[in-house]
């Protein structure tokens, strides 16, 4: 039985990126990699759907202090009633 491989985000991104490139076909670089056609299909489309977070000016840091703030917030309503 095959141990299941485990791909850094880097190296998605890559592969990807190389199935835009449009060089080879989807089946050709999955044949490459050995990737199931399917899950190089999943990983385009979710690299496709985050394009946009490039360029947000919201980082994951921001949003960590939003979420802080938030909760102290929450904590401070709840003892002042």
């Amino acid at each position: 039985m095959k141990t299941r491989r485990n791909f850094t985000p880097e190296e998605k991104a890559k592969i990807v990126i190389e199935v835009l490139r449009e060089e080879k076909t989807l089946n050709e670089i999955a044949a490459e990699y050995e990737i199931h056609p399917n899950q190089l299909s999943r990983w385009k489309a979710e690299f496709i759907s985050n394009a946009g977070r490039v360029f947000s000016k919201e980082t994951d840091e921001v949003e960590k202090v939003k979420q802080s703030y938030e909760k102290e917030k929450d904590e401070l309503l709840k003892q002042i009633g």
